[in-house]
């Protein structure tokens, strides 16, 4: 399998005024569609193409649930990418793929690069949109801090 495109489709990003410190925060990454994709430059090889969905999710963190009750979630804001990643191989990898599919399955050595191809373009971008809408970063960013001589408390 070899990446051939990675396009975006669409792009949402919304915040409501009210978020506050106890947000609760999760990251989705949904595969929407596989399909055959015609690409004439191609000689020896198929396309497929893959759709997906990354999202964002904010949304208030209820005082203290009740284990067998569950209470909504109201959402405070949210990124979303929709997009298409072209892959190419051989017609019978394809084959095997599009077979999976009809079972809603990718397989994991699959599944795990095309997340990770997902997660470095979408969370560069959702970083931006965080910071234009005043939303909390959906990942940790690495923070200095300073340790105290030798022979003072603190």
């Amino acid at each position: 399998m070899q990446i051939v495109g990675f396009n975006f489709t669409k792009v949402l990003a919304e915040r409501k005024p009210t978020i506050g410190p106890k947000t609760s925060i999760n990251t989705n990454i949904e595969f929407l569609d596989l399909s055959k994709e015609e690409i004439d430059i191609l000689k020896d090889q198929e396309a497929l193409k893959i759709t997906f969905n990354f999202s964002v999710i904010y949304s208030d963190t209820p005082e203290k649930e009740k284990p067998k009750e569950k209470t909504s979630k109201e959402e405070l804001g949210k990124i979303s990418f929709e997009g298409v990643i072209l892959l190419t191989s051989n017609s019978e990898e394809i084959k095997n793929l599009l077979k999976s599919w009809k079972k809603k399955e990718i397989p994991n050595n699959l599944k795990v690069p095309l997340f990770n191809l997902i997660l470095k373009r979408c969370s560069t971008k959702a970083l931006d949109l965080e910071e234009q809408l005043n939303l909390p970063s959906h990942i940790p960013f690495p923070q200095i801090t300073l340790k105290p001589k030798e022979g003072q408390s603190s």
